[in-house]
């Protein structure tokens, strides 16, 4: 192509396509991590598991989520992480459509209510992941200093064990380089770029069955050390083979962070 792909997460104007590009479909196995006799590693596959519940009694509730939830994760980021420093920076809290129609990135009609996002991408890319730190930071000598940084995606179940579309992440490991696209997502009043993910019969992908409240999914977006660490972790909602008829509908919460080591 001699454009970047590129997605409108809103009903575009008329003649104006919603997106540029076709996906393929492709067959791949999704283990249960749970099962793996040496649990993944943040730092080696590119994300952990970890049991950490939250003070927050209603995730419907915007102020509760940040007065509360914000500090809650930053602490986690840099624990799981070893950072100096976490700034959250963006939450989003979705819910599986009724009626679960086929996934895609998550938004339909105006792009307000977020959904399962089930088209294969990476949050960040080498440059959106640059020019983000400095967003977040703000202070452009501040930007200057920091060392090492990185973007973390701490992802929680708000409703119960999730059954219906679990989020699958890929190894950080078996994704190279020229695996990773830059893909433009479009909404009404910005555009972000995001990496989208061409297939390789390499990649390995895992999920954590029944994932509950009390715990959290902590994955690497973005990582500004280029060598012996993970540093992008494609992810996927999908829809289990097994998930029961009348298995509620899955509603999680997403937070970004911003992770400062020295």
């Amino acid at each position: 192509m001699n454009e970047r792909p590129y997605n409108y997460m809103y009903e575009p104007s008329a003649g104006t396509a919603q997106q540029n590009c076709e996906y393929e479909m492709h067959r791949m196995r999704i283990t249960e991590a749970r099962l793996l006799s040496q649990p993944p590693s943040l730092h080696r596959e590119g994300f952990e598991l970890w049991d950490a519940p939250s003070a927050v009694t209603d995730f419907q509730n915007a102020d509760e989520i940040q007065n509360v939830y914000y500090k809650e994760v930053a602490e986690l980021a840099c624990a799981a992480t070893g950072a100096k420093r976490g700034y959250v920076f963006d939450h989003l809290v979705r819910k599986r459509e009724s009626g679960r129609p086929a996934l895609t990135f998550g938004r339909h009609g105006d792009g307000t209510k977020p959904a399962a996002a089930g088209r294969i991408h990476n949050d960040y890319s080498e440059e959106s992941g640059r020019t983000r730190m400095a967003q977040v930071l703000k202070d452009p000598g501040a930007a200057a200093e920091v060392g090492r940084y990185g973007i973390v995606n701490i992802w929680r179940s708000i409703n119960g064990p999730i059954l219906d579309t679990p989020l699958a992440v890929c190894d950080a490991r078996t994704v190279r380089d020229i695996d990773l696209v830059p893909g433009e997502v479009r909404y009404s009043t910005r555009t972000g770029e995001i990496y989208l993910l061409a297939h390789s019969p390499q990649h390995q992908w895992f999920y954590y069955s029944a994932m509950d409240c009390h715990e959290a999914l902590i994955f690497k977006q973005y990582d500004s050390q280029v060598d012996g660490v993970a540093r992008f972790v494609p992810h996927a909602a999908f829809d289990h083979p097994h998930t029961p008829p009348d298995a509620r509908l899955r509603e999680s919460i997403e937070i970004r962070c911003l992770v400062v080591y020295a």
